[in-house]
């Protein structure tokens, strides 16, 4: 069998990759009266009194609603939201396993922005944070854009934000070892998309000051009336020469091409219309934008894909559990840039730099520093930032 069959025949014998589990004992009646009635009550009445006991007397504390309306799910597209559920359970076990946190899988039957947003909004008080998934652009934009707005627990969408927090990570590293300098790169990022949007904020925050997105149109450039609201505020601060043509044209020039969008896309000429010393990650699944062989046989210095089989994954696993981790451990308000500028550093920080090379740039995935290395660089964060509230 290969991957696949054997995934679908695992499925079948797990039944479900998460459960619920007591964490109260209940083999006794006075167990069962200070679990549930008549006990139960006085946590009832302290809450009542005290909504952020909501936080100290029930697993809200620890638990994060990851949340799909199903029409983006890990390549597959818009296969509806039942359909993402194993993605989805399979995104709470990756919480709990590197994070230890409980997580819960909710597949919301709508497209609809108002309606996925109000019935976020109405359940949120069962949780201590929101991790939205696999829902499309543009609209995950504006579902998580009104959410951070109404809620008052922590609104996270990791396509976008785990994505970008890793390739910056990624980045970092690999600056490194070609001796280069943030605010001096010239970057591409192919897929305009919302992980592709993200990491262009993101890496911009981090200090990129030349960058271009392209589309499958080709370069986005301010004035084109094509260009939906999200594509049109990115062109307003990115392609500051306003350079117009293909991904082909994007290229030429350039330091680190970015790709969160189709197989292929990309030649070796195109690597080798790059600067010295490029640095290429194509993380397009499961086939990238030009593979590892042919980017290193075309000149580029350092190679990332979204891949296990090759070096340098670039995994949001390696980002999001210890976010959630230290939002929730010091009841942030949100995940904010600096918290997510944070959680970069902290990835990258955990490749020593006598370790560092052209095929190790990021932690591996199993490492078990970096949960809580993560979540303890995201506290400090929200700390300094107010977004702490203890």
């Amino acid at each position: 069998m290969n991957i696949r069959e054997e995934s679908l025949q695992k499925h079948y014998e797990w039944k479900g990759k998460i459960e619920v589990v007591s964490r109260a004992p209940i083999t006794n009646s006075e167990e069962l009266s200070l679990a549930y009635t008549p006990g139960v009550a006085e946590p009832c009445l302290a809450i009542q009194k005290d909504y952020d006991k909501s936080f100290q007397l029930t697993r809200r504390n620890n638990l994060v609603a990851v949340i799909t309306d199903g029409t983006a799910v890990l390549g597959l597209g818009d296969i509806g939201p039942e359909a993402g559920m194993p993605v989805m359970e399979g995104k709470c076990a990756l919480f709990k396993e590197f994070g230890d946190v409980d997580a819960f899988p909710l597949c919301v039957r709508s497209k609809d922005v108002d309606e996925i947003v109000r019935t976020i909004y109405l359940i949120s008080g069962s949780f201590g944070g929101i991790n939205l998934e696999d829902i499309a652009a543009p609209r995950c934009f504006e579902i998580e854009k009104r959410l951070k707005e109404i809620c008052d627990i922590p609104v996270f969408h990791d396509d976008q934000h785990g994505t970008a927090v890793v390739v910056a990570a990624a980045m970092l590293n690999a600056l490194k070892i070609v001796k280069k300098n943030i605010k001096d790169i010239k970057v591409v990022v192919n897929g305009a998309g919302s992980a592709g949007i993200a990491i262009a904020k993101h890496i911009m925050n981090l200090g990129v000051q030349h960058l271009v997105l392209c589309d499958s149109v080709g370069i986005l450039c301010e004035g084109d009336s094509r260009l939906n609201p999200a594509k049109a505020e990115m062109a307003a601060v990115t392609n500051r020469e306003h350079l117009t043509g293909s991904l082909a044209d994007a290229m030429k020039g350039t330091d680190v091409f970015i790709g969160v969008s189709v197989p292929g896309v990309v030649t070796e000429d195109m690597i080798r219309s790059m600067n010295q010393d490029a640095i290429v990650f194509a993380m397009s699944n499961p086939t990238p934008e030009i593979m590892p062989d042919l980017a290193k046989n075309a000149g580029a210095r350092v190679i990332g894909t979204g891949r296990s089989d090759f070096p340098n994954q670039i995994n949001n696993v390696l980002a999001f559990p210890g976010i959630f981790r230290g939002a929730l451990d010091c009841r942030a308000r949100e995940i904010n840039e600096e918290m997510k500028v944070a959680a970069s550093h902290a990835i990258a920080s955990l490749v020593d730099e006598s370790e560092l090379s052209e095929e190790y740039i990021l932690p591996k995935a199993f490492d078990k520093r970096i949960g809580q290395t993560v979540a303890q660089a995201v506290m400090d964060a929200a700390g300094k930032t107010g977004s702490a509230r203890q």
